[in-house]
């Protein structure tokens, strides 16, 4: 009881000892309620998540959302301690208790922030979801709208005023939020498109040659999507672009299994000719058109047999061209690749004849969509093709000059009369 009144009678001695003391004690709990939360409680919730067999719970601890929320503590403390402290002036209350409290909100909403990027990271296990529906612009957007109000919640705590009051002077400003939010309202409208409509996953393969990308997508986000191309490059993409403008999507080439080849041949039209009967005899030897001349020879010869009947000029009669002989062999090649998709388009055909020769155009699919091996199949093919094109008398058309070279060789100090024509 002596050291109480003691304690009373130097309290009321000293100015403001009373309000001193309590400001001091009330610091003391509000740093004590911290130590408590942070050294003792979330070393036990963190010991409790890793003896879980769950994941959410290591994706929150990961994020940090509890370590965020913990700070509200002592911002509590303070916040419904300042008003027993004795003495002190009303404004100054006011003032701690409407920091505390916006603290308090600006808090929250950091660690909803967290809790999103939480819920980002356990549906990005799902690999096979987080690519085919990317929630990440969704995120995004929801963290936005929380930022927002916790934005109006902290300014309506500051001056003390409903945050009704405020949101209704933002009405008056929704052509300025407008236009300085256009970017993010088009590019979540976008988002909604894109995913919406299955346009747009991670990992797809695209091409927007506007923006200079041609690569895989990496990153879909909200305002923009990112695109690694093939030679290592980042292009960034603003989302509401993808809406707006076309691009092209590889997706449906990847999951169709077959690759196109379409490429031609330039054959040398002086080339092209009739085939002789042993000729025709000598490619016998090629297994892959034994059934093409016996068909074709038993057509023309059926052909030719009622022109003879009808007495027409011999000149009439049908024959066995070099180049429709390829262009059956090739098709055959072709149908017995391993590496070429049989239950898919597979032709063989002319195309216009120009001033660079007959395009004989290869048209097939790969049985492989990976850009390697489509590649040594393709290269393969049309080696063979070229280096057997010459087995039926046929040539590549290739520029070149056939005149003859004329080469006058001077010399400043020469005679003219001693200059030779090479």
């Amino acid at each position: 009881m002596q050291f109480d009144d003691r304690w009373l009678a130097w309290t009321a001695r000293v100015p403001y000892g009373e309000t001193l003391v309590g400001l001091l004690a009330l610091v003391v709990l509000a740093l004590l309620a911290s130590w408590l939360t942070h050294r003792v409680l979330l070393r036990v919730v963190r010991r409790l998540v890793r003896a879980s067999p769950m994941s959410w719970d290591d994706a929150l601890m990961a994020r940090g959302v509890l370590t965020r929320l913990a700070h509200v503590v002592p911002a509590l403390v303070l916040s419904a301690g300042i008003g027993l402290v004795p003495d002190l002036p009303p404004m100054v209350v006011a003032v701690v208790r409407n920091v505390a409290n916006a603290y308090m909100v600006l808090t929250v909403a950091l660690s909803l922030g967290n809790l999103f990027n939480a819920i980002g990271d356990l549906y990005a296990h799902d690999v096979a979801r987080a690519q085919a529906r990317p929630i990440k612009g969704y995120l995004q957007v929801a963290k936005l709208l929380v930022f927002l109000l916790a934005g109006v919640l902290v300014v309506a705590t500051l001056i003390d005023r409903s945050p009704l009051i405020l949101l209704s002077g933002l009405g008056a400003m929704t052509a300025v939020l407008l236009l300085v939010f256009k970017d993010t309202i088009l590019s979540l409208v976008a988002s909604v498109q894109l995913s919406g409509n299955d346009m747009l996953r991670v990992g797809d393969w695209i091409e927007m040659p506007s923006l200079g990308a041609d690569g895989d997508v990496i990153d879909i986000a909200l305002n923009t999507v990112k695109v690694q191309n093939w030679d290592k490059t980042i292009t960034t993409i603003p989302t509401y672009r993808l809406i707006s403008e076309s691009f092209k999507n590889w997706r449906g080439m990847s999951e169709a299994g077959g690759r196109r080849i379409k490429r031609a041949l330039l054959i040398d039209q002086a080339s092209v000719r009739f085939l002789e009967k042993d000729e025709r005899d000598a490619l016998r030897r090629v297994a892959l058109i034994d059934d093409y001349l016996d068909t074709k020879r038993a057509e023309l010869e059926a052909w030719n047999a009622r022109l003879e009947e009808a007495g027409k000029d011999p000149v009439n009669a049908r024959r066995v061209t070099n180049l429709g002989t390829f262009r059956a062999y090739a098709l055959a090649y072709l149908h017995a690749h391993e590496g070429i998709r049989d239950d898919m388009t597979l032709l063989v055909r002319q195309l216009d004849p120009g001033p660079t020769g007959l395009p004989l155009e290869i048209y097939c699919f790969t049985a492989t969509t990976a850009w390697a091996e489509y590649e040594g199949i393709q290269s393969d093919i049309f080696d063979h093709l070229l280096a057997i094109l010459p087995q039926f008398g046929l040539k590549i058309f290739q520029s070149r000059s056939d005149a003859p070279l004329d080469v006058r060789l001077h010399r400043a100090d020469a005679d003219p009369s001693d200059v030779t024509a090479g």
